[in-house]
């Protein structure tokens, strides 16, 4: 993988972990997410 695939996937795993971060609870119940999983659904958009 080379440097700039890399920090593209870097920075899409910070941008999904922010947009979710200021989510409310609520809303990431509403798609089926806790709170706790943040990091890995982050982790698994940038998989995809």
């Amino acid at each position: 993988m080379n440097v700039a695939r890399s920090f593209n996937n870097w920075r899409k795993y910070r941008e999904t972990v922010n947009e979710l971060g200021r989510m409310s609870s609520r809303e990431l119940q509403d798609l089926g997410i806790n709170r706790a999983d943040i990091r890995s659904v982050a982790r698994q958009s940038v998989i995809r």
